[in-house]
């Protein structure tokens, strides 16, 4: 921790030490830039001087903090999951990371956190507190391997467009630095050679030139990132777990309990869809669910070939049919209402910009593009009702829905606490309704909408039986 905190203290405050560096013009910007560095140190030294933890047969007790004190105790039967990481230099110091999942799956909470710990001790607390015992040489759980990382599956990097964050947050900071420094962009040769390149040149001619630019970039980035994240991907099955190790530069390690788990989901971003691929997603307890999933440690199969995401999917949740049984279409009521919610708002679009063509005399063409807003509405309406089902296989229920983002869901019935029945007023006047199974995995709720109501109630009663007989009128 002596070697690890200081500097990341230091990565943490650098932008601010450059700007303190730029923005002191008398000569003595390096000066308070060196103490801004020595008061980033002596706070990195400080989480070490202030910083214990004890593990005891019922609790994790972990206390920190100098002018605000904090103990944090949590009972280790709300031990739900250990995730295991290791940026580059803690791998270097032989260090992890240990992050102890609570059942919370609040992106907020950062649950119990113990950082720097020897990697062979880090291992053994783990399997200490999933309630097993290993051996401290022992590193990494041996057991069947379910899937593993195909550098092929590189391809679908691009399609996931996870470089666009990385270039937001870029092109953020360089505007931040400019802005704080007062540095002039004109000052930079190569920025001013490709500003004057686009200015001389058609505005058409510099759009293009823009967006293939644009697009190349974030597919570059798109695929770092995914070397970056997924490289070296593995999925074992033990007795009682599922292991997940990944990562180039910083590895991280999750152990999910088999009991904890409450099935799985299929994700098919469009994009990601297209190219034929898809992710594989854990439900369960104590990760982090939807933006920060992949932080988490919930991550089951990296976008991959939506064939090999439906196998891992299967084998996870000890069935195959749920990944690729047929779902029950939700009728011709559905069907219409899709296309009326699609119909409705290109009207809208182009009625508003109609009145502001004959009122406030904008040109035509806006209006005249939105009507294209018609095709593509239908279009996506007919992909929104396709994607749209349900099914009851056994004792595994599965939802499906979601054009833009499709997902699957295979949630255990033995899982589910509770039902919503929703119904708003143009789903009363349809006879529709949306069906929200509750659970304490994964993101706490998954809703089938747009259900026939007695198919709704049907289906909930069959998965659950018993739980909905208080609300139930039952005709002679």
């Amino acid at each position: 921790m002596l070697a690890v905190h200081p500097v990341q203290e230091t990565i943490r405050f650098l932008p601010v030490l450059i700007g303190v560096l730029f923005i002191g013009s008398n000569g003595q910007g390096h000066i308070w830039s060196l103490v801004g560095l020595g008061i980033a140190v002596a706070g990195g030294l400080l989480r070490w001087f202030t910083t214990t933890y004890q593990i005891t047969p019922s609790h994790i007790r972990v206390r920190r903090g100098l002018l605000r004190r904090r103990e944090l105790s949590v009972p280790r039967d709300r031990v739900r999951s250990v995730d295991l990481t290791a940026h580059p230099l803690q791998r270097i110091l032989g260090l992890s990371r240990v992050v102890v999942g609570t059942g919370r799956s609040d992106r907020h909470d950062e649950g119990v956190t113990l950082d720097a710990l020897a990697t062979p001790a880090a291992a053994q607390l783990r399997e200490e507190l999933l309630h097993r015992s290993v051996s401290v040489e022992q590193k990494e759980p041996e057991g069947r391997v379910v899937a593993q990382l195909s550098p092929r599956w590189v391809r679908y990097g691009p399609f996931t467009l996870s470089g666009i964050a990385t270039i937001g947050v870029v092109v953020g900071s360089l505007a931040n630095l400019f802005n704080e420094t007062r540095l002039d962009p004109d000052n930079f040769g190569l920025l001013r050679s490709v500003i004057g390149q686009l200015t001389s040149v058609p505005v058409a001619v510099a759009v293009v030139e823009i967006t293939v630019f644009a697009a190349v970039l974030v597919a570059v980035l798109s695929a770092l990132a995914y070397v970056l994240a997924f490289w070296n991907f593995r999925l074992t099955r033990t007795e009682g777990t599922l292991h997940v190790t990944r990562g180039l530069l910083t590895s991280r390690s999750t152990t999910i309990e088999v009991r904890r788990l409450r099935g799985a989901e299929i994700s098919e971003p469009l994009l990601l869809r297209a190219a034929g691929g898809a992710r594989c997603m854990a439900i369960t307890t104590g990760l982090r669910v939807g933006r920060g999933s992949e932080h988490g440690g919930s991550v089951l199969l990296p976008p991959a070939p939506l064939a090999e995401a439906r196998r891992v999917a299967g084998e996870v949740v000890g069935d195959a049919e749920p990944a690729v049984h047929d779902l029950i279409r939700h009728g011709p009521r559905a069907h219409r209402r899709r296309y009326t919610r699609a119909f409705l708002f290109a009207a809208i679009v182009t009625g508003v910009l109609l009145l502001l063509w004959w009122l406030a005399r904008w040109p035509a063409w806006p209006w005249q593009a939105a009507l294209a807003l018609f095709p593509l509405g239908a279009l996506l309406a007919e992909d929104r009702y396709r994607n749209l089902g349900h099914a009851l296989l056994g004792r595994r229920l599965v939802f499906r829905h979601g054009s833009l983002l499709r997902r699957r869901y295979m949630l255990s019935s033995e899982g589910v606490i509770g039902w919503v029945v929703h119904r708003s007023f143009f789903q009363r006047r349809a006879g529709l309704v949306s069906l929200t199974a509750t659970t304490a995995a994964g993101r706490q709720h998954y809703t089938c909408t747009d259900m026939p109501a007695a198919e709704a109630v049907a289906l909930a009663h069959d998965a659950v039986p018993g739980l909905l007989d208080p609300f139930l009128v039952r005709r002679e």
